[in-house]
């Protein structure tokens, strides 16, 4: 049996662990007796669909405070302490589990250099273990990224420690190691996969809108993903919608997040009382299976939403994060310049303008989007890249692996 280990830190939102969950489903299809555990520190990792062959070790939670700042979220100790305890965690994991490939996804070595240790004894004592770094399309600003990378001593991590750098995006729209600056021992180590499309397509679509007993035929999801900083662009979006009782040619599914403060939702909850035709829900288990249902999708610009959206090839307006990272805002600019989503910028979204928006994009509700001329392949040629690694280590994996390991200094 092949091993891999995953690790997500997953300190903000529900993006991380969506992505490295999606990877890790595709990966156990593709590739035959692979056995995965991941590692996270995600909240919500037990509400995610998990397939036969994954489990996860989940680790203590954080908090981002701010732009690569960081706090314990739940337990009321300090940070150093919570850190060092996910160390030893991944650590104590990585001695016991003894994986033939690591699989870390954004940060080379972890949160607050959690995976420091791990990192060092598996270039000490498991020498054969491969490691590949996985990375999204855009980071953020590359002046912001490349005083983090050299900061942290990214790039000599790479350099020292990974043998790939996995791109979840494409070179001609956003050149990673060219915008961040890559060393040359950096770079010769980076594969552009393409974005990660959608595995299956939703086909209980007619289903879901029956379900949802609309009172129009037109529907506007809104999403704005875990809901933590969301609030805002539900507040326009319903401030823009007409009173309850008046004439509304859709209706809404709002999508507050786990993670948006209670008595935020409750505000929320409060003015969707008030418009038409709008029903709010604080998480759904199967957010594609609702974008597909709708004729317009409203959302913020995190990866998977927009890998979501351009498989489903979806009518959508973004107004994406700008801060305290430019991730979001970077990335609606490239596909707003590639004709695929309408896009407002945060600091001058308005109910006018959001409502336009949507007005305008709900009759054109039978005009199919222009289909993306993007690489969506990326789950397949990441799955392609770390059965070549498993390749690699096949040999030494079919030794009996107690022989691999040698004690934790």
């Amino acid at each position: 049996m092949k091993r891999l280990l995953a690790y997500s830190h997953d300190t903000y939102g529900l993006g991380n662990i969506r992505r490295m969950l999606g990877v890790c489903n595709h990966l156990v299809d593709a590739i035959p007796d692979l056995s995965i555990l991941l590692i996270s520190g995600s909240p919500m990792v037990h509400s995610f669909r998990i397939k036969s062959g994954i489990d996860y070790i989940k680790l203590p939670c954080l908090s981002r405070t701010k732009a690569e700042g960081y706090a314990a979220k739940s337990i009321g100790i300090d940070l150093q302490e919570t850190v060092q305890m996910r160390s030893n965690l991944i650590l104590h994991t990585a001695n016991s589990f003894k994986p033939d490939v690591v699989l870390v996804d954004k940060k080379p070595y972890g949160v607050e250099h959690e995976l420091r240790e791990t990192l060092d004894y598996l270039h000490t004592n498991l020498p054969d273990t491969k490691l590949a770094l996985l990375l999204r399309d855009v980071l953020d600003s590359a002046e912001a990224t490349t005083a983090v990378w050299r900061k942290n001593h990214y790039y000599e991590a790479v350099r020292k420690f990974y043998d790939l750098v996995l791109v979840a995006g494409l070179q001609g729209v956003f050149d990673l190691s060219k915008e961040y600056r890559f060393p040359c021992a950096a770079k010769d180590k980076v594969r552009f996969c393409g974005y990660l499309g959608q595995d299956e397509k939703p086909r209980h679509r007619v289903e879901l809108r029956r379900k949802l007993n609309l009172q129009t035929e037109k529907l506007v999801l809104v999403t704005v993903g875990g809901g933590e900083d969301g609030f805002d662009l539900l507040k326009n979006y319903l401030a823009g919608l007409s009173p309850r009782g008046g004439a509304q040619g859709f209706d809404s599914v709002i999508v507050c997040g786990p993670e948006m403060a209670p008595e935020r939702r409750a505000d929320i909850e409060r003015l969707a009382a008030g418009r038409a035709h709008v029903q709010v829900r604080e998480f759904v288990t199967d957010m594609v299976g609702h974008m597909d249902a709708a004729d317009v999708v409203v959302s913020m610009g995190g990866y998977n939403t927009v890998c979501e959206l351009l498989s489903l090839a979806k009518h959508a307006v973004i107004v994406p994060r700008a801060k305290p990272v430019e991730e979001q805002w970077i990335r609606a600019q490239r596909m707003a310049n590639l004709g695929l989503f309408r896009v407002i910028h945060p600091d001058f979204v308005t109910p006018a303008n959001l409502r336009g928006a949507i007005d305008e994009l709900i009759q054109r509700h039978d005009e199919q989007p222009r289909p993306p001329s993007l690489d969506l392949d990326g789950l397949p040629k990441i799955a392609g890249h770390i059965a070549g690694l498993l390749s690699e280590v096949s040999e030494v994996a079919r030794q009996p692996r107690l022989a691999r390991q040698r004690s934790i200094a």
